[in-house]
């Protein structure tokens, strides 16, 4: 978390506002953010520093296979989740039980990839944190953030070469010479007390909340670009689907 603090102050301004109450600190709690570069992840980590709280991810299953990474992952407590196979179902036990041993937050992205929804809002995420909320009965606070999509283009899907590393690092440089300011805010608990895991379709309803709670604490932070971004990320693919949670 200090080499993070350092990197983010060189990457440029951090903004953050909101905070966790101090009533759920020591409780089983999930931290909910919209997902918006490959930054995301350092930027979250520094605003969880200034709000006192070291947060769990739950990270992709490739992370934790990597060198001298892979090991910082496991001795940090982060929960393991494997996209696309059939493992991947295990990681709501996982994340349930890693709530269960250790009450250090864990923190995830519902839409499960950085938003490819053309103006850049929140796509409708999936029901895994909704799932993982319900059967640990966790808190789940929403974080809303934007400008982490500034410091470092979306670059490639797979990162296969130097070429591809060097796209990522060369915008990650620039960044550094425009200074964008990362906004990230800490919103109110998400009221799921009257939803249960087992009744049928409480857990969409449970990511709709969880969604639209991010996607308001979303709209004050980009009021000066509410329909698309100023900052245009040419490597950066969109889908025809606009967002369901914007008004």
């Amino acid at each position: 978390m200090l080499v993070d603090r350092a990197v983010i102050a060189l990457t440029g301004k951090l903004v953050v506002t909101g905070d966790v109450p101090d009533a759920l600190r020591g409780k089983p709690l999930l931290l909910a953010s919209n997902h918006i570069g490959n930054l995301d992840a350092l930027v979250l980590i520094a605003a969880c520093r200034r709000r006192r709280i070291a947060p769990r991810f739950l990270a992709t299953g490739g992370l934790f296979d990597a060198p001298v990474l892979g090991w910082v992952l496991r001795k940090s407590k982060h929960v393991r989740a494997d996209r696309g196979k059939a493992t991947a179902a295990e990681a709501l036990d996982r994340v349930v039980d890693a709530l269960r041993e250790d009450h250090r937050p864990v923190l995830m992205y519902p839409e499960g990839r950085i938003s490819l929804e053309p103006g850049f809002w929140p796509e409708r995420g999936k029901t895994g944190v909704a799932r993982m909320a319900l059967a640990s009965r966790a808190t789940v606070v929403p974080i809303s953030q934007w400008g982490a999509h500034e410091a470092m283009c979306y670059g490639m899907v797979r990162v296969e070469s130097r070429g591809d590393l060097w796209i990522l690092f060369s915008s990650w440089l620039r960044a550094i010479r425009r200074r964008p300011t990362m906004k990230v805010h800490f919103g109110a608990p998400v009221d799921l007390s009257d939803l249960a895991a087992e009744r049928t379709g409480d857990a969409a309803r449970a990511r709709d909340r969880i969604m639209r709670a991010i996607t308001e604490g979303l709209v004050p932070l980009r009021a000066d670009e509410p329909d698309f971004p100023a900052h245009q990320d040419p490597t950066r693919p969109v889908t025809d689907k606009p967002s369901p949670w914007r008004a």
